[in-house]
């Protein structure tokens, strides 16, 4: 006899009889799985003790030795979120000097198309439109994704054809048992860093339809590429002059760190409430058979991030920017009256941002920038400037003055760096969502869940503050 629907109204004593035995079951589940395989292994242990033939040496092999370290109570954790900020730092700081060098590039070569169209005789509507509209858009997110990709997803790459990345899915089993999800969420996760639609896609290796929902709803709450440019810049202009000088450096870094990790706590906690909410359900066993340790194949290791992974994001990225940069151009270069439409549009928008701490600018900003977060500090510019295009300010100095001279506070970077942590994802990531679960509904849960989120986080934080100091 299977038990009653959980759906149904009444409340038969067979009912709450069934519903008594499942919680009281609850605690043995996880227990028993375990036990089972352990029973599993030692079965086999015995039956591999009697048929080989030791020569007496019981040294451990030097995998063992590493494994014991990897993935040991104590230092497993602290080795892992260490290796993850290196691979940030590495990311971060060998993607600044390429991504400048190429946006000077292709914003050169933005100049010489617009100069080439003036020269022919071109209406300036359509010269503004394509290029410094459509094209500078395409730059900016070409110039600010490729070199971070190509640094993380490589790097990423190497770790799991080391073999590393299956301990890292056995160090936080706990954590994702605890949430009601899956252990290899954590992969997800980590794919999530250089690219929220490739952490979605990633999302296939969960075989439960129900965690790999849990995963793929979630996983937006990863700070991506698109969006470490934005925190990092405020955190390097606000967080680090908030300090004496000789501590700047450590605060920004920190700040940074805090709000990824803010990120992956939040992505926890939203797990274990649809786990046992709309997505309840049986967790489903994880038996992680820990693979050997292997030489990394180098060449495979580029063509599988560049290709397969790095151009495959990019693309779709590009093909988001083209219409953003479109809505940007044409909010900056219609006017009703004297002023431009972005200008009207702000400044409706300007009570909503001040409630959460922010301005107009920044939320209009946040709506044309769907498409690709990486365009969303040159539309913030952009509408501070009112210049009518996308432009690129030559130093860190020039935008503090900028932003300051707007309004900018402490409390507007630190809502701002919230509100860029959670926020719906970009269009990018939408339509792998959907592709990925073919569900219109939980598209767009996945796009208001962490938007509702935001948006009362900021307002929290910034009502406080403003009554507190």
């Amino acid at each position: 006899m299977s038990p009653p629907s959980s759906d149904s109204t009444s409340h038969s004593p067979l009912e709450k009889l069934f519903a008594a035995a499942d919680q009281a079951g609850e605690p043995l589940r996880a227990t028993a799985d375990d036990r089972i395989v352990e029973t599993l292994y030692a079965r086999a242990a015995d039956i591999a003790g009697q048929v080989v033939t030791s020569d007496g040496q019981t040294r451990p092999r030097w995998d063992q030795r590493l494994d014991a370290v990897l993935t040991s109570r104590v230092f497993g954790l602290p080795i892992m979120l260490l290796g993850l900020v290196v691979i940030f730092w590495m990311t971060i700081a060998g993607a600044n000097v390429p991504s400048a060098l190429l946006a000077k590039g292709l914003f050169a070569i933005g100049d010489r198309l617009e100069a080439g169209f003036t020269a022919v005789g071109a209406p300036w509507w359509l010269t503004g439109f394509l290029i410094t509209g459509v094209y500078r858009a395409l730059a900016w997110v070409i110039a600010v994704m490729l070199p971070p990709m190509a640094i993380f997803f490589p790097l990423f790459t190497l770790l799991e054809d080391f073999g590393y990345l299956p301990r890292v899915a056995f160090n936080l089993d706990r954590l994702f048992r605890w949430a009601g999800g899956h252990g290899k969420q954590s992969l997800t996760m980590a794919m999530g860093f250089g690219c929220n639609a490739a952490g979605v896609t990633a999302c296939r290796i969960i075989d439960s339809p129900r965690e790999r929902l849990i995963a793929i709803v979630t996983n937006n709450f990863i700070l991506c590429n698109g969006r470490w440019p934005t925190v990092i810049l405020l955190a390097t202009i606000f967080i680090a002059a908030a300090v004496p000088a000789g501590l700047a450096s450590l605060a920004a870094t920190g700040a940074v760190v805090a709000v990824t990790l803010l990120g992956m706590i939040v992505a926890l906690l939203v797990s274990a409430a649809l786990s046992r909410t709309v997505l309840r359900g049986e967790p489903s066993a994880f038996l992680l058979e820990l693979p050997p340790y292997r030489r990394p194949q180098i060449l495979k290791v580029l063509y599988r991030s560049l290709l397969d992974r790095t151009l495959f994001v990019l693309g779709r990225a590009c093909a988001t920017a083209v219409p953003a940069g479109a809505v940007i151009w044409i909010l900056g270069n219609v006017y009703v009256g004297e002023q431009s439409l972005m200008t009207h549009a702000s400044g409706a928008l300007n009570p909503v941002g001040w409630a959460l701490g922010l301005d107009g600018v920044i939320l209009l900003a946040y709506i044309v920038a769907i498409p690709a977060n990486e365009i969303i500090v040159p539309t913030i510019i952009m509408g501070y400037l009112a210049s009518g295009q996308m432009t690129e300010l030559d130093s860190t100095a020039e935008l503090a003055a900028l932003f300051t001279a707007n309004g900018f506070t402490l409390l507007t970077a630190v809502c701002l760096m919230l509100f860029c942590l959670l926020h719906h994802p970009c269009a990018t990531t939408t339509w792998t969502i959907w592709r990925e679960t073919r569900s219109v509904k939980w598209t767009i849960i996945a796009n208001v869940l962490p938007l509702g989120i935001g948006v009362v986080t900021c307002l929290v934080v910034a009502q406080v503050s403003r009554y507190l100091f």
